[in-house]
Parts: structure tokens; C-alpha cells; sequence
């Protein structure tokens, strides 16, 4: 491929990434204009619309998603081997970028790297917190964190927790004027807080008791999209909620909150770090593992 060809392809690429010139131009360092030419001269060269442009937005024809799904990737690999070779001295470097829920980041990355990471200057950990199915090659994440039975086939998944479990809890004051759960099916006659999904439903709440599954899909006058607003609104007598087990325990043992439906909320699979096995793992990535493997 000629060079021209070669830049031409990037610009279109970084384009569709950033999905505007303008920031694409920023991220860079050359004009709008300039990135323009350069896309247009590619579908000059190549005969075929890739972009369709509007005064609010752009986006890609067929030729150009067909495009931009198989050289984009390619890219992302010269730039990861190019960070790895880049990391070749005496320390680890990089930025990490992690995405995971809230609960994942408090309760498992935060305490294990922030142990660590003292340790190695050189390394900066972003962690964005996001509830969805992120694609972490799409978006440019080093790694994800989902629970184990959801990381996709092709990637590499590592251990980070032990198995989990859910709490359901509300306040004592809230138990004051609603007798206390003895099914989930009791549930539909309780205020329960509810968790926003980012495709826009209310998350469902699962039990299992002596083999039977039971998936109930709760309501209630709160609904929030973190567990920690849940938490909050439980402690405030608002509800039932349907939170992990440790952010749970010390309210219960300070006698804040009140568990029920106990026996019907069985373990499920501890949270896995996960990242593409085609990449080559930088040394920043392999610390960053090493400090969140899971060893119990």
C-alpha cells in the first residue's frame, strides 16, 4: 500500500472513531480541512462513498463500515505492539484503560491496585464506570470487568473475585409498616428500588431455592442506575434493595438494615478481568492482571 494511501486510511479511521472531524482533527494535530481532503481523496482513489455527511453528523456507508471493521482493528495492533516495544526499559509505563461496573471498581479494583500502584509511577490506571455490554476493542479499553458466565469466548478472562452473592435489604423503620418478605413472590406487594439498565429496563432480580430459579421483576417509587444510590435509598427507609452482599454486611451487623429472603439468594460467579487474546499484553496490562488476580 502506498504511504499516502496508508495515511489516508488512518484519517478515515480515526474520523469514524471519533465520529467528527473536528475531534478527530484534535486528536491529530491537523486541521479539519486537511482530514477532509484526506478522506475524500481516499474514496476518490478507491471509487466508492465510505462517509455520508450532514451538518450535525457523519456516518459510514456500507463500503465504509466494511472498511472501518476490518482495518481499524489492524491499527489498534500496530499501536499496542508499538506501546509494548515502547515499554522495552527498566520500568512498566502506560495508561490502562479499564471499564467496569461500580461495584467491580469499588469493591475490587480500587483496593487492589491502589496497593500497588505506589509501586510503579510510571502506570496510569483510567477506570470508567459503565453498567453496558461495552465492546473494549471498539472503544479502545486495554480491559473489561464482567462477571465470569458473561466474558466472550475469544478473550482472555482472569479471576479477580470470589464468587458473589446478592443482599436484600431495607431499614428497620421500613419493616415497621410492611411485614417481611417470606418469598419473592411477597415482593409485588413491597416498595422496591430498582436499578436502571443502560438499554433502559429495570434489572430483574433472581433467586434460586432448592433448585428452583425465579427471575421477578420488582417495582417501586425509587429507581436509580448505581448500587451505591440504592444503598442509600434502603438505609433511608425507601425500600427493599437488591445489592451485593458486602455492601450490605456492615449495615446489617450495625443493625441499619434488615435481611431477608436469605436462603433464596444463592452464590453466583466472581468478577473477571478480561482482555482480547489477539493483543499482545503490555507490561503495564500484565501488572495491572497480576495485582487483581484473584488468589483464594
Amino acid at each position: 500500500m502506498a504511504l499516502e494511501t496508508f495515511n489516508d486510511v488512518l484519517a478515515f479511521v480515526h474520523v469514524v472513531r471519533e465520529g467528527s472531524f473536528t475531534r478527530a482533527s484534535a486528536l491529530l494535530g491537523v486541521t479539519p480541512s486537511a482530514l477532509s481532503h484526506a478522506v475524500r481523496a481516499l474514496e476518490t482513489r478507491l471509487g466508492v462513498r465510505l462517509l455520508t455527511r450532514t451538518t450535525r453528523r457523519i456516518a459510514t456507508t456500507e463500503a465504509g463500515e466494511r472498511l472501518f471493521n476490518r482495518v481499524a482493528p489492524r491499527f489498534q495492533d500496530i499501536d499496542a505492539e508499538v506501546a509494548a516495544v515502547k515499554e522495552l526499559r527498566d520500568k512498566p509505563a502506560g495508561t490502562i484503560r479499564v471499564t467496569a461496573a461500580e461495584h467491580a471498581a469499588n469493591s475490587v479494583l480500587w483496593p487492589k491496585l491502589s496497593r500497588v500502584m505506589g509501586d510503579y509511577p510510571d502506570i496510569n490506571v483510567e477506570i470508567t464506570i459503565d453498567y453496558s455490554m461495552s465492546d473494549i476493542v471498539s472503544q479502545r479499553y486495554d480491559a473489561g470487568v464482567r462477571i465470569g458466565d458473561q466474558v466472550a469466548k475469544d478473550m482472555i478472562a482472569v479471576r479477580i473475585s470470589p464468587d458473589l452473592r446478592i443482599a436484600v435489604v431495607a431499614s428497620p423503620a421500613y419493616f415497621a409498616k410492611r411485614p417481611k418478605p417470606r418469598s419473592p413472590q411477597a415482593l409485588a406487594d413491597n416498595d422496591c428500588i430498582t436499578l436502571r439498565l443502560p438499554n433502559g429496563g429495570l434489572l430483574a432480580w433472581d433467586f434460586e431455592k432448592q433448585g428452583q430459579a425465579v427471575k421477578f421483576r420488582v417495582t417501586g417509587q425509587w429507581v436509580f442506575n448505581n448500587s451505591s444510590s440504592i444503598l442509600r435509598a434502603a438505609l433511608a427507609g425507601c425500600g427493599l434493595a437488591f445489592i451485593p452482599e458486602d455492601m450490605a454486611l456492615e449495615h446489617i451487623a450495625a443493625g441499619a438494615l434488615v435481611r431477608v429472603l436469605d436462603d433464596w439468594c444463592k452464590p453466583y460467579p466472581g468478577y473477571h478481568l478480561y482482555y482480547p487474546s489477539r493483543r499482545q499484553s503490555s507490561r503495564a496490562l500484565a501488572v495491572v492482571v497480576d495485582a487483581l488476580r484473584h488468589r483464594g
